[in-house]
């Protein structure tokens, strides 16, 4: 199928408007949801793979709800981050996104353990691995794993993995150092595989396939909705150009022509 300019002027259009309609979500790096004091950690809000620029708020378990910026954290255009963690810095965060708003608990300690987990949900049938970590012995690395408050398990290597996850492994985890002391406790959520989610097993696209399928990666309804109005554009587009009038001028085609690549040029620079 010969794709046009017109495809991807309307293609680069829709796709900023249904970004700014798909679920933001709050990514932690290093993703997990225990720290130490005094270390560093950066809080983003992006959709699709990108920042959306969007602040980053929390509520503390000890003090009021604020924004990044205001007496804690640095907003640097596309993430917030805390370059030196207190354990004040404990609480709630999410994204300032409106209707979709998903929240991470944080904990920071000035203990000696933590458990390493990840701070977002994990997808049901993934392999999640666990770790143990203390700030004294960092070579000791023997530890009690609990959920729920139970003794799962003694692991040597101070790694504990959870072989394809299921709803029923959901829970409050933390783990022991036999010298050293507990790790604060942090809930993991599993969540069911969706669809519009890429997985382990699943293989990356061709590179030959052709490019409305693109759009299709969209989820829900909105997906639906752009996919049928860019064929439906498409199909109006490739039949007008096919009428033809009889005993066309060669050289008013041509200044035609001309004329309407630098529409479509002049298109391209006021949606970019």
């Amino acid at each position: 199928m010969e794709v046009t300019p017109l495809y991807w002027i309307l293609l680069l259009f829709i796709s900023r408007v249904a970004a700014g309609q798909s679920p933001v979500s709050l990514i932690v790096r290093p993703n997990r949801s225990q720290f130490f004091e005094y270390e560093s950690v950066s809080l983003s809000c992006e959709v699709l793979g990108g920042s959306t620029g969007r602040r980053v708020e929390r509520n503390p378990t000890s003090g009021k709800l604020t924004e990044c910026g205001d007496r804690w954290g640095k907003f640097n255009g596309t993430s917030c981050i805390i370059s030196s963690t207190k354990s004040t810095d404990s609480g709630v965060y999410w994204c300032v996104s409106g209707k979709h708003k998903n929240t991470v608990n944080i904990t920071v300690t000035d203990g000696h353990v933590i458990l390493e987990s990840p701070a977002l949900p994990v997808t049901e049938g993934f392999n999640v691995t666990l770790k143990c970590r203390n700030k004294t012995n960092p070579s000791d690395l023997t530890a009690d794993f609990y959920k729920d408050g139970s003794l799962i398990r003694t692991e040597s290597t101070g790694e504990m993995t959870i072989p394809a996850v299921s709803q029923s492994d959901e829970g409050l985890y933390s783990c022991r150092h036999p010298e050293l002391g507990r790790s604060p406790e942090s809930w993991m959520t599993v969540t069911a595989p969706s669809s519009s989610k890429p997985s382990l097993s699943s293989t990356p696209p061709s590179s030959t396939s052709s490019p409305l399928l693109l759009p299709l990666s969209l989820s829900g309804v909105a997906g639906l909705i752009i996919s049928l109005t860019i064929l439906l554009l498409m199909f109006c587009y490739r039949k007008r150009t096919k009428v033809k009038a009889p005993g066309a001028d060669p050289v008013y085609s041509a200044v035609k022509t001309s004329t309407n690549t630098g529409n479509i040029n002049q298109s391209i620079k006021f949606i970019l």
